[in-house]
């Protein structure tokens, strides 16, 4: 069965409008494609039919919403996921990050919190994390619910000690974790530095300034006008010479402020705010 065939181009748009009209969230510069994809896939697990159908659900039921909200949403993390990419924060931005007297990290699009405490971890390490404040945001209110609990399934921790040796950490990746019942708990110490906020790069402002801006394998779902939104947001977001990490499927080549940044790691995709 095609389920594609299940939502026109129109029917999508109108389950758009709703939902920025009903719950405030704007999903309308989304690469459609993708986000189509995904809707369909959610109107099969629950058996909805039509496009009307799904709108009526949506439109009278708000605990549907949020199933619907988390089941749309693309939530692939892993604790150092990407680790040539973490090595290059710690080799090439950490040091530089050290001659500041307070560090401000934004992460934005933290999913589940599995890279964030990633970040927090290589802090630790570089003795940076004590006099640093990491604000990690997401759209999505269940997901910062997960990461403030700092649970890990337990059955991921052997792989992602791979991923942390990998990315050059040399400690015992154990000591940053207790266990209980088949979930890894990460330490109070890591979650006591991280604030972890509801923010709709969409939507909301600046909110600070920082040093440094991760948000990565987030633009990629983004039309490119919403790609040139989210970049004014974290240029404008940075300080003189802060730092932008995106994933390794984005680019700053096709933005309106490419020439606002100078390329640090072209592979890590890591660059720096220009004067």
């Amino acid at each position: 069965m095609n389920l594609d065939c299940k939502l026109s181009t129109t029917e999508l748009e109108e389950i758009l409008t709703l939902i920025k009209v009903v719950y405030g969230y704007d999903f309308t510069n989304y690469a459609q494609a993708s986000l189509k994809r995904r809707i369909v896939r959610c109107m099969s697990l629950v058996t909805i039919r039509s496009a009307s159908d799904l709108q009526f659900q949506l439109a009278n039921d708000s605990e549907f919403f949020a199933w619907f909200l988390r089941a749309i949403m693309v939530n692939v993390t892993e604790m150092f996921r990407d680790p040539p990419f973490y090595a290059s924060l710690r080799e090439k931005v950490l040091p530089l990050l050290a001659s500041y007297p307070n560090i401000k990290i934004w992460h934005a699009g933290c999913s589940t919190g599995e890279e964030v405490y990633s970040m927090a971890i290589m802090l630790k390490e570089a003795n940076l994390l004590d006099r640093c404040r990491i604000y990690a945001t997401d759209i999505n209110p269940t997901n910062l619910e997960k990461a403030r609990q700092g649970l890990v399934p337990l059955h991921y921790m052997n792989e992602y000690a791979l991923n942390y040796r990998q990315a050059g950490g040399t400690g015992d990746f154990s000591t940053y974790y207790s266990t209980h019942h088949d979930h890894a708990i990460m330490h109070k110490s890591f979650r006591d530095s991280i604030l972890f906020v509801q923010h709709n790069l969409v939507t909301d402002r600046v909110f600070n300034e920082f040093q440094l801006v991760c948000c990565r394998n987030v633009l990629i779902y983004f039309n490119k006008d919403l790609q040139n939104h989210v970049i004014r947001l974290f240029h404008d977001s940075l300080s003189s010479l802060g730092y932008l990490a995106i994933g390794p499927r984005e680019s700053l080549l096709f933005t309106d402020l490419r020439a606002q940044f100078e390329t640090v790691s072209s592979d890590a995709k890591i660059f720096r705010r220009t004067r």
